[in-house]
């Protein structure tokens, strides 16, 4: 159930990508995470979401104005292991790129990957934390198991 915000420079993606980009950035991280399952929990796909800021400049210490893109992917405790966090930086960095047609933009996109802290997970005036999120994973293994998965 991670939350994903994308800053980048108001023209660098296309008008109308900012839906299909967000998507895809959404089940990457659910990829990583390890959630996608067939068919995808409605609870994770429900709550990850992907947020485009269209900044109108982007500086860097070499630039006044720069072709940058920050993604930052905020997730609940514990939910990303090192393979993970490797496989979604490698996946959100690739997708920028090609959302905004620049291979050499993976040079130029940062991921910044932050993991809540115990309780600081808040959905539905709950705050999350590994008992919330344990609950909610045997609630997810006893549906499969009656579905037969």
């Amino acid at each position: 159930m991670p939350m994903i915000d994308v800053y980048a420079p108001a023209d660098l993606f296309p008008a109308d990508a900012d839906a299909a980009l967000g998507n895809e950035l959404a089940f990457a991280v659910l990829r990583a995470e390890g959630h996608y399952e067939d068919p995808i929990n409605a609870f994770f796909t429900e709550n990850t979401a992907a947020f485009i800021h269209r900044m109108p400049v982007v500086s860097t210490a070499a630039y006044a104005v720069d072709r940058a893109v920050r993604v930052q992917i905020v997730t609940p405790p514990g939910s990303l292991n090192r393979e993970g966090q490797r496989q979604i930086t490698r996946e959100a960095t690739e997708i920028v790129a090609k959302f905004a047609g620049d291979p050499q933009l993976a040079k130029r996109t940062w991921v910044i990957i932050t993991e809540a802290a115990e309780g600081g997970w808040g959905l539905a005036g709950t705050a999350f934390g590994l008992e919330e999120f344990g609950a909610l994973a045997a609630q997810a293994a006893a549906a499969r198991a009656a579905a037969g998965k």
